[in-house]
């Protein structure tokens, strides 16, 4: 694998870390509507997200980040670089405990360093 093919890897996951902080900081905004108080209430809660700027940040990022991914498949093989993409639990942790103040249980860290330990293995097989 190049460093060209890793940077790829490596932007695309981001990305697509970057989207979920988007799409949850997005959804976050919106105030769902209950289907009790509006019997269209859940179309009203798509309109609502779909009208929201960092829901539609979130969904050009991960169309941008997906055309990356198609770079980076029509240069290696799937079973070699889709394990990369578990490294998006670490990054969509980290982005989220430092962006959205989420706090991390020592599972949850524990469980993510496996995944990033399990990547590290196929990169390197």
């Amino acid at each position: 694998m190049t460093l060209k093919i890793l940077l790829l890897i490596l932007f695309s996951v981001t990305l697509s870390a970057l989207a979920q902080i988007a799409l949850k900081f997005g959804v976050s905004k919106v105030e769902a509507v209950r289907p009790a108080a509006d019997p269209m209430g859940m179309l009203s809660t798509l309109l609502a997200y779909g009208g929201n700027g960092y829901v539609l940040l979130g969904l050009l990022t991960y169309g941008i980040g997906a055309v990356v991914w198609l770079l980076v498949l029509a240069r290696l093989d799937v079973s070699q670089a889709y394990p990369f993409v578990g490294l998006g639990f670490l990054v969509t942790m980290i982005l989220g405990i430092l962006l959205l103040q989420e706090s991390v249980t020592v599972p949850r860290l524990i469980g993510t360093l496996l995944v990033v330990v399990g990547v590290s293995l196929v990169a390197r097989s």
